[in-house]
């Protein structure tokens, strides 16, 4: 997938700009909508909407910042918005170690839940680092302890939602992410998340389910993320990485690895 996050600095501005000038610091993303197809960060130079960009934090590198916006911005509406974290609720991240997941964590621990992280045993020394527990899902499966949380944030969607219901409490919220095993189940529609957006959808009548319209935020959610960085409330989390001639070798690595966090191209 061509990538939608960028951080450098302005070369130049239109007319209408007013946000930014010529020299500052910027982190963004190049599009918003389908990003599966609109995507193109890959470039030395990117034209950007100004809406669409933040000062850069001065505590975070180019690379640091340059790994935050999707991922990020994925994090911080699945918790804040759809998952409506709130100070005290028990979270559980499956899938807490990629890109996506690492924030999530920082996210639900910077809104004062208490979270456990569950991923593979190699990224778990590192997610001893920011969540209060972690879970190796090779040797312990969560959804028969005796532990229940408030808000289950599913990255990978590998695990049924009959599964899940057990690990939540009366009333608990769901958010699935829907990476589909992060694209190792193929075209999988119907099998994969379509299948199982529309499952829950059908299921919402019957039982309590998270629902992405109950809450209506207006700040902007990379303005918060800017913030969350500035005081150290979240950090990104880097795997690697590449030069910009070497975009295809990282694009193998992620697809044929296991990254722990972010992999990030230079100039």
């Amino acid at each position: 997938m061509p990538g939608t996050d960028i951080a450098g600095e302005i070369e130049a501005t239109g007319k209408n700009v007013t946000r930014f000038q010529v020299g500052d610091a910027v982190f963004g993303e190049i599009v918003r909508g389908h990003q599966w197809k609109n995507g193109g960060a890959y470039a030395e130079y990117a034209a950007v909407p100004q809406a669409m960009l933040e000062l850069k934090p001065e505590s975070l590198s180019f690379e640091q910042a340059a790994a935050v916006p999707t991922s990020g911005l994925i994090a911080h509406q699945g918790m804040r918005d759809e998952g409506r974290v709130a100070s005290g609720d028990k979270v559980l991240v499956n899938g807490a170690g990629g890109a996506v997941g690492t924030f999530a964590v920082q996210i639900a621990k910077a809104y004062g839940a208490e979270v456990t992280a569950v991923d593979s045993p190699n990224k778990l020394a590192m997610l001893t680092t920011i969540a209060d527990h972690v879970v190796d899902y090779t040797s312990e499966d969560f959804t028969t302890g005796t532990t229940r949380y408030d808000l289950i944030f599913d990255v990978p969607g590998n695990r049924s939602f009959d599964d899940l219901k057990r690990a939540l409490v009366e009333g608990g919220r769901y958010v699935l992410i829907g990476h589909d095993d992060f694209g190792r189940r193929g075209n999988r529609l119907i099998g994969g998340t379509i299948g199982r957006i529309l499952k829950l959808q059908i299921l919402a009548p019957f039982g309590r389910r998270n629902d992405a319209d109950s809450t209506t935020k207006t700040e902007d959610p990379l303005a918060v993320l800017a913030e969350f960085l500035e005081t150290g409330s979240i950090s990104p989390t880097i795997d690697s990485t590449f030069p910009l001639a070497d975009a295809a070798k990282a694009i193998r690595f992620i697809a044929e690895g296991q990254p722990t966090g972010k992999v990030v191209l230079v100039i």
